[in-house]
């Protein structure tokens, strides 16, 4: 069940005339008044013919008038509106019940508080099955102002236990971290301009591809007028930004004005503080070109980083650790989701861009954040979108799956801590990492199964994976891609790797349970770990014996020798050298 609570300005009759009209579409079918603070000798032009609009806001509007003679000054935001909606899915509610639930409403709101015979005078009228509409006049029989402050967060507050008491559809209970959703009107004029997008999304968007490019707010907001946002910028005496607010080129009001959104308003965690937070860092950054000629790539860079994010998150979700340091693990993890959207090749940008997008909800929660523990991921974010080239299918694979791996970690932190709205978004944002993730590994897959060992080495490895990780073994023995995964321990033994001590690693670093193909977890951690090889013992082993022999040579050579006509093999050997 949802209440939308919108002021409606000073208009009473104009509201009712809406209310008891056609409605956009001719969707109001008998509407007729439900509840409201005094039903006795209170006109419905619904149900008496002889009761007119004019008659009832007259009546609504009282207090109003009273007040406005005494103090001699207009109140002019007095209409108080809120529509209530069931589920589509919903039982029927009959007017009783809907009237039950109004009176809970307005309760909760502060707008006619139980028992409270001096309250603010209120209707509820009903003319559709699965909704009701509120109106109300916000000032008291008294005189005197309700307290409306947070009336949102109690009105969903009681929407909750509303649904678990007449068993209707449970939705997740609010948590003030959520975007404004766009009005009816704000979505009529993106459609008439052609929009995709309402203008707080569309800057919602444009806000957060930014946040990897720059490294401080100037910068930030130097990109986002580059980039055809308007900006309106608030300094302190010293020059620097204490506030913005962004403004969509075309949205404009009814004086042609440009309509500019704060950046609060835009996202909570979108504010000038919270960006200033984030893009600061406390681990010094070397120049992107200086990075350019490191042996590890930005995306082996990015995978390293997300390794410390999952044991950070793991160790917070099970042993109770910092909660802030979490919070800002996940925020980072957006950024890098954003980044790679960003570098990913072309047949991947669109899921990506689909998972950035959804777990922007849950970056953010009540939880404070401590940025600087997730410089490392936000440092690997800024050197994807600055230094990457188009990556190997290996390693964006490899990043890909520490992506799924650190989503399914944020997504259980956020349902310990209760925070629904957060796990859902992480849970959904998922979906789109898992298909990149499938679709980045498949060429890389159809090449391992191409050239997979001969059937002896398998069995071999087979063994291997049983002793390594038993539990896991029959799973991943039958998984599709174990092929694949063969001809990444052979490679691995090739360049030195022990097969059995690179999957217990592989195991260890990602639970298996959940993986729907373990297989691929595999092929994917490995590759990563198992990109450098280490020298081959055995290889090693005879390489020392060779030089102790050649040691020892050159010592013969260099000691008193008897005269011969010729000089010995082993100073021939040497000479020749």
């Amino acid at each position: 069940m949802i209440a939308a609570i919108k002021r409606s300005g000073s208009k009473t009759r104009g509201l009712l005339a809406y209310l008891y009209g056609p409605g956009r579409a001719d969707e109001h079918l008998d509407p007729h008044i439900v509840a409201g603070f005094a039903m006795l000798g209170m006109p419905d032009p619904g149900r008496d013919e002889n009761a007119t609009l004019t008659e009832l806001a007259h009546y609504l509007d009282e207090p109003v008038r009273l007040r406005n003679s005494e103090f001699g000054k207009k109140v002019t935001d007095h209409v108080w509106h809120c529509p209530v909606r069931a589920a589509p899915e919903d039982r029927y509610l009959s007017d009783a019940e809907w009237g039950e639930i109004a009176q809970r409403i307005v309760q909760a709101a502060g707008i006619a508080p139980a028992g409270d015979d001096l309250a603010c005078r209120w209707i509820a009228v009903r003319h559709a099955d699965d909704h009701i509409h509120i109106l109300a006049t916000t000032v008291r029989e008294d005189g005197r102002r309700p307290k409306l402050h947070d009336s949102g967060i109690r009105v969903g507050d009681e929407c909750r236990e509303i649904e678990k008491d007449y068993g209707l559809r449970r939705l997740k209970k609010g948590d003030r971290t959520g975007t404004r959703r766009p009005t009816q009107a704000e979505m009529h004029k993106a459609e008439r301009l052609g929009w995709e997008q309402p203008a707080q999304q569309w800057l919602e968007d444009r806000i957060r591809a930014a946040i990897p490019h720059v490294t401080d707010v100037e910068e930030l907001l130097a990109y986002l007028e580059a980039d055809g946002v308007l900006l309106q910028v608030k300094r302190g005496p010293s020059g620097g930004p204490l506030g913005y607010a962004a403004g969509r080129p075309g949205d404009l009001n009814g004086k042609q004005e440009q309509i500019f959104h704060p950046g609060g308003k835009i996202a909570p965690d979108l504010t000038l503080p919270k960006l200033k937070d984030r893009l600061a860092t406390s681990t010094p950054e070397e120049h992107p070109t200086a990075r350019r000629n490191q042996p590890t790539t930005p995306w082996h860079t990015a995978t390293n980083a997300l390794d410390t994010l999952h044991n950070d998150l793991t160790d917070t979700t099970r042993d109770g650790g910092s909660d802030a340091c979490a919070q800002a693990h996940i925020a980072a993890l957006g950024e890098l989701i954003e980044a790679t959207a960003q570098r990913t090749p072309p047949e991947l940008r669109a899921e990506l861009q689909a998972a950035a997008k959804t777990f922007a909800r849950a970056q953010r929660s009540q939880i404070r954040t401590e940025d600087r523990a997730a410089d490392a991921v936000r440092i690997a974010a800024r050197d994807i979108i600055n230094t990457a080239t188009r990556p190997d299918g290996s390693a964006l694979a490899a990043l890909l799956s520490a992506m799924v791996w650190a989503t399914i970690l944020a997504s259980r932190w956020h349902e310990a801590k209760q925070h629904a709205h957060q796990a859902d978004a992480a849970r959904q944002a998922l979906q789109h990492l898992q298909a990149a993730a499938d679709h980045a590994l498949a060429p890389t897959l159809a090449e391992l199964q191409h050239r997979q060992p001969m059937e002896q080495a398998r069995r071999t490895l087979a063994s291997d994976v049983r002793s390594a990780v038993p539990n896991h073994a029959q799973r991943i023995l039958a998984d599709p891609a174990w092929p694949a995964l063969a001809t990444v321990l052979a490679d691995a033994e090739t360049g030195g790797h022990t097969p059995h001590q690179l999957l217990k690693e592989a195991a260890a670093q990602r639970e298996l349970d959940t993986a729907r193909q373990p297989a691929r977890v595999l092929i994917t951690r490995i590759q990563h770990t198992g990109r450098n090889p280490v020298p081959n013992l055995r290889a090693e082993a005879a390489r020392r014996r060779t030089t102790m022999a050649t040691d020892i040579t050159s010592q013969q050579v260099q000691a008193p020798q008897p005269t011969a006509a010729t000089p010995p093999t082993g100073q021939q050997h040497r000479q020749r050298r």
